[in-house]
């Protein structure tokens, strides 16, 4: 995490972080066309918030980087 900014929901800075890989074994793969083939799954930087529970999940850089070429994603 960057920066420990204040959570968005209640204002208070007791942020929890953790770094996961963004699909595999039987959920869903949530950044598709963002990573190679299993060993380099995309990952999500995840942040909690202690206080009320709020989760936020923020795609890595290396997978942000490739949105604007991979043939899955496209501009809202």
């Amino acid at each position: 995490m960057k920066t420990a900014k204040p959570c968005p929901e209640c204002g208070q800075k007791n942020l929890f972080v953790t770094t996961t890989k963004s699909g595999g074994g039987y959920g869903p793969m949530l950044l598709p066309g963002l990573g190679g083939f299993f060993a380099d799954l995309p990952t999500f930087e995840v942040v909690v918030c202690a206080d009320c529970g709020l989760t936020r999940f923020f795609a890595s850089a290396k997978a942000c980087g490739k949105l604007p070429t991979a043939k899955k994603w496209s501009r809202s």
